[in-house]
């Protein structure tokens, strides 16, 4: 088990909630939530976020695989939180640990630009629209 879905559904099933109720508490239809356990709904990093707060988990839990060779110990102290991976077997450096560790985060991040650029482009041309009609 190591894609995100199936670590939702686990997550579900350890808790014995139907998807009825896991759908509620995010919100969702129940067809809505089937669709995130079959893998055809791409997650944007506000839904991880929200089905790892339900969960009450941190959103690492969902998108590091389950065969990564790192653990994750996350510190706060203050408004600040720390990182830190850990090297646990076969020989990978902490720079490999840091390096993966980033490209998750770029993939994110790039994920939720394009996101925005398309909320962005809509709300234009809800404007565009808006001023044609006069409104």
């Amino acid at each position: 088990m190591g894609k995100i879905y199936e670590k939702i559904r686990a997550l579900r099933e350890e808790r014995q909630w139907s998807q009825e109720e896991l759908a509620a508490k995010l919100g969702l239809s129940a067809n809505g939530y089937a669709k995130i356990e079959r893998g055809e709904t791409r997650l944007n990093l506000p839904r991880l976020e929200q089905i790892a707060e339900v969960f009450d988990t941190d959103i690492l839990t969902l998108i590091i695989p389950d065969d990564s060779k790192y653990s994750l110990s996350i510190n706060n102290i203050g408004d600040n939180i720390s990182d830190n991976y850990q090297n646990i077997c076969d020989g990978r450096t902490n720079a490999d640990g840091e390096i993966e560790k980033l490209q998750l985060m770029l993939k994110h991040q790039s994920e939720m630009l394009a996101q925005k650029e398309r909320e962005l482009a809509a709300l234009q041309e809800i404007i565009r629209l808006m001023r044609e009609r006069g409104a």
